[in-house]
């Protein structure tokens, strides 16, 4: 049996829509190959093939092959981009910066409080795209709901560059 927050219909089970992607579309170079590592349902993912991006995509969910915090990375990639986890931020972003590529975490606004979320900003640096309206995930049930809360991306080394978007 998969541990609470790995079984579907978790609190951690809300799958993200594609629109968040305009925002920080951007700021990825269209060669670059990207690594969805919670993918869920793949709704990020499909985003990102429909704007022809090369994408590899796991979720422990799902059984994929790579377990983002647990496994060797895939062979090759330029970037990580996903949703993780929110019981997992914490995890998820320690893993991001100690694997040494550019990455971008969609999480809640509140994910800049915490004192090793923070040790970790200040350490490394962070880079934040705000969305203009909050996400509707969908919920376990298969229905969106309106998220109560504000997301943003957490970037780290895509160049992030006040006025260019």
């Amino acid at each position: 049996m998969k541990p609470p927050t790995m079984q579907q219909g978790h609190s951690d089970d809300f799958q993200t829509p594609d629109w968040v992607l305009d925002y920080l579309i951007p700021y990825i170079p269209k060669d670059w190959t990207i690594w969805e590592c919670a993918c869920g349902k793949g709704n990020l993912v499909r985003g990102l093939q429909s704007r022809d991006y090369n994408v590899i995509y796991s979720d422990i969910l799902n059984g994929a092959r790579f377990d983002f915090l647990g496994a060797l990375p895939p062979i090759s990639f330029d970037m990580i981009l996903t949703n993780p986890p929110y019981t997992l931020k914490d995890e998820f972003l320690a893993r991001c910066y100690s694997l040494n590529k550019p990455f971008a975490l969609l999480m809640p606004l509140t994910a800049l409080e915490g004192q090793k979320r923070q040790a970790l900003y200040r350490l490394h640096g962070l880079e934040l795209i705000l969305l203009p309206r909050r996400a509707n995930f969908e919920t376990p049930s298969g229905k969106g709901a309106g998220a109560w809360f504000a997301s943003a991306w957490f970037s780290w080394g895509l160049q992030i560059v006040r006025g260019l978007a």
